[in-house]
């Protein structure tokens, strides 16, 4: 059984509107590249999420990760189905910013900036590939820090070496790519230990590398993105789309029909 860790209603800030147990802020390219540049100037870190049904619907299966998604500095709305509910909920604002193409643009603003970068997680390889384009793309863009983290549970001391080494570095922005939820637990547990800004752009890691096609724009505009990426890693994804997705659907109706609350 599902429980809570409260039972009120949480006020919704006025740049979010809420989806299940998630409250993603009604985004805009700009607005999120000023978040961020906000954040850079306080010194103290921070860390931004990106929506996606995937996302919401491990929030509300555990209220625990919702809570660390929730208390992020900025919430992406990065799946199209996440747009339409913040739409339907009376933001026309409101548009759908892929985690790869802020990535993308945010190597340029800092390019331009000054500001540097690391990139955090997957595997070497991919790690190696995404420097080769980072250089070809961006060559005065300052990447001061890249590591490929086993794929097991870190000790502690293991962990405290890597926190070490990144604020060492000192990156002003850090892209972390350890997967949903993984990357999102990770990021919150570390926000009070890493100076560095903190995106958890999952997949984007492979996109930019050139190691997994990326969907076509205007099939994701047409939110089937979902589609596209389980033909082509169908053993790994099937669950995520063809169990999470219906179930996202119901609620989501739910929702909007006022029949359900979904409560933190």
């Amino acid at each position: 059984m599902r429980t809570h860790a409260s039972n009120r209603e949480q006020k919704i800030p006025e740049s979010k509107i809420k989806v299940l147990s998630l409250f993603p802020n009604v985004t805009s390219l700009n607005g999120i590249i000023e978040k961020v540049e906000e954040l850079i100037k306080l010194q103290k870190g921070g860390y931004i999420c990106f929506s996606t049904v995937h996302m919401v619907m491990e929030a509300y299966d555990n209220p625990e990760f919702a809570e660390k998604v929730n208390n992020a500095d900025y919430i992406v709305t990065d799946g199209m189905p996440i747009v339409w509910m913040q739409k339907l909920q009376g933001a026309k604002e409101a548009t759908r910013v892929r985690a790869n193409d802020l990535m993308i643009e945010l190597c340029r603003y800092a390019e331009k900036q000054g500001f540097s970068v690391g990139f955090y997680g997957s595997k070497p390889s991919v790690l190696e590939k995404i420097l080769q384009r980072a250089r070809k793309d961006f060559p005065n863009l300052k990447v001061v820090y890249t590591f490929s983290p086993p794929f097991r549970s870190l000790s502690d001391e293991e962990d405290a070496e890597i926190t070490k080494a990144i604020n060492e570095a000192g990156p002003d922005i850090l892209f972390v790519g350890l997967g949903c939820p993984k990357q999102e637990n990770w990021m919150a547990d570390h926000k009070d230990k890493i100076r560095a800004v903190m995106l958890g752009v999952g997949a984007s890691f492979d996109f930019f590398a050139g190691s997994v096609k990326e969907c076509p724009a205007w099939l994701g505009r047409l939110g089937l993105e979902w589609l596209f990426r389980l033909v082509q890693e169908p053993k790994r994804l099937w669950r995520r789309y063809l169990i999470l997705n219906p179930r996202f659907v119901i609620l989501a109706i739910l929702q909007l029909l006022k029949l359900k609350k979904f409560l933190l």
